[in-house]
């Protein structure tokens, strides 16, 4: 068994592929097609630039895009220069970005220009120039070909063509001087309390975690892996970019998910891997257009974060004839990776568990008999480090003997499979996006008319969960449910708006004054 300090770093991993797999395919973006070798040049040339903007070790770097080229360069380039990456979730507003780049204290930002009609630039300008303080923020990159002409804005080209007068030697000094047990990405993930805390996770943890990953999954070289997933996910970024540098294997991002672009590329590309949330397999499945389409070389799918069901697999094996169908289950604070199934295990078996516990780490379910439903609790080498900067929310979930309280509900069964029923948190799940309610009531409850209010997840065909939200208006409002609907479309990321709103006269609340959400989710 290899301690923490052999797993080695992200730098070292992207040199050791660029060695390894030199001349294979390893992202195609676009018209764009670029080797190993050539990745390798990118991310050094990147991380000279990190080093010319004075990015010092330790040092937050955020990125706010959605899945391309320059995520994958940039970021890569900022973890070599020995920054901490902070991702940032590409459907936030304005907002919701600064107080994450705050929180945080990114020195640096690299942010896309336009991005689904949104301007992500003037959305951060917009929530400056309305209060948010980020005084730590010294410069902003902005994928693209012009950016604003202000103080401590430039273009990628600029940014870039600032690293040339740092050379290899001291690049490859700074990525040398980076522990295994140094910080490699913070992942913002909003709990109970709607609070954002950042999970702190290391190289060790990461390489170690994905190299799992890619043993339990079968992820080969020369697989050509379509990363729908988005990269500020770590079902993007590490079950994506980190296991196809291990592997070998070709990065096909795909910045938005479309089924028809799906179908397009699967074909196009020969895509032989496919992982994502259930909703997006069961698109693909029934698209009318999709016997028109060449899917023969897929082979390979991993799902979760949302029941599984059993026809979903079946159809996976039987009507595209994928050999391998696995899921799997995660949570930010371990480093996205607790359980998974396993390569030969039964359809059924696998639609209905989330796997068992993954190498080098244990899962209990805390006081509940054999078969009896418990909070998870999760050990092992991939339990975050802390809570970014918050000892008191990390002494919350992580107990002395170093069990993690992952405030999920689940059932083990006789052979170490596990069952998610349900969720302490009351997180729900939007096609594969984490909603949760406490911080979408928190900001719903700023608009002016509303004077209480509770959201559940309801069950919904398409997204496969969707936010429901019980309002109790101000006195003398007159506010309609298409007006809240609509306001919340201004204030937050799409997936978090509620889709429902129901008026009550008051929310049914317990003795210590907690919404009773069970009696709200039995009207639904």
């Amino acid at each position: 068994m290899r301690t923490d300090g052999e797993w080695g770093t992200i730098p070292e991993l992207v040199r050791a592929a660029a060695e390894r797999y030199g001349d294979r395919e390893a992202v195609v973006d676009g018209r764009t097609r670029i080797t190993y070798t050539e990745l390798g040049e990118r991310v050094e040339r990147a991380a000279a630039a990190c080093l010319a903007t004075g990015v010092r070790p330790g040092d937050r770097v955020a990125i706010w895009a959605p899945n391309t080229l320059d995520w994958i360069v940039s970021a890569l380039g900022a973890v070599g220069a020995g920054a901490v990456l902070v991702p940032l979730n590409t459907r936030f507003k304005g907002a919701e970005a600064a107080d994450i780049l705050a929180r945080s204290r990114a020195r640096l930002l690299f942010v896309t220009g336009t991005f689904l009609g949104t301007s992500y630039v003037a959305s951060l300008r917009r929530a400056h120039q309305a209060g948010a303080e980020l005084p730590c923020l010294e410069q902003v990159v902005v994928f693209g070909d012009t950016a604003p002409d202000v103080p401590g804005y430039r273009t990628w080209k600029e940014f870039l063509a600032a690293g040339d007068a740092v050379t290899g030697e001291e690049v490859r000094a700074r990525s040398d001087a980076i522990a295994p047990s140094s910080a490699s990405d913070i992942i913002f993930t909003s709990g109970t309390t709607g609070r954002p805390k950042g999970a702190v996770i290391t190289h060790a943890q990461t390489l170690r975690g994905y190299e799992i990953w890619s043993d339990l999954a079968g992820l080969r070289e020369g697989d050509r892996y379509l990363i729908v997933n988005p990269f500020f996910h770590t079902f993007g970024y590490k079950a994506g970019i980190i296991a196809c540098l291990t592997r070998g294997a070709t990065m096909i991002p795909q910045p938005v998910f479309n089924v028809d672009t799906v179908l397009a590329n699967i074909a196009a590309e020969r895509i032989s891997v496919l992982p994502g949330p259930p909703t997006l397999h069961q698109s693909l499945l029934d698209h009318p257009g999709r016997d028109s389409h060449d899917l023969s070389a897929l082979r390979l799918v991993v799902t979760g974060a949302a029941v599984v069901p059993l026809r979903l697999v079946e159809r996976l094996r039987g009507e595209l004839h994928i050999d391998t169908v696995l899921t799997a289950y995660g949570l930010s604070e371990a480093g996205g990776i607790v359980t998974m199934c396993r390569r030969g295990d039964p359809a059924e078996l696998i639609a209905r568990t989330s796997g068992r516990a993954i190498p080098g780490t244990e899962i209990r379910v805390e006081s509940a008999g054999p078969g009896e439903p418990g909070e998870v609790l999760v050990r092992g080498f991939n339990v975050m480090r802390e809570y970014f900067e918050d000892p008191a929310a990390t002494a919350e979930v992580v107990t002395e003997d170093g069990w993690l309280r992952t405030g999920d509900i689940g059932v083990l069964d006789a052979d170490g499979y596990l069952r998610i029923t349900d969720r302490i948190k009351d997180m729900f799940i939007v096609g594969g996006f984490n909603a949760y309610p406490a911080e979408i009531e928190q900001l719903l409850g700023l608009h002016p008319d509303v004077a209480d209010v509770a959201v559940v997840g309801v069950p919904d065909g398409r997204l496969g969960e969707v936010g429901r939200a019980y309002v109790v208006r101000r006195a003398a409002a007159v506010l309609t449910g298409d007006d809240l609907i609509a306001w919340a479309r201004r204030e937050m990321a799409n997936y978090k708006v509620p889709r429902e709103v129901t008026f009550v006269g008051e929310l049914p609340r317990n003795a210590s004054g907690k919404v009773v959400k069970g009696q709200l989710r039995a009207t639904t």
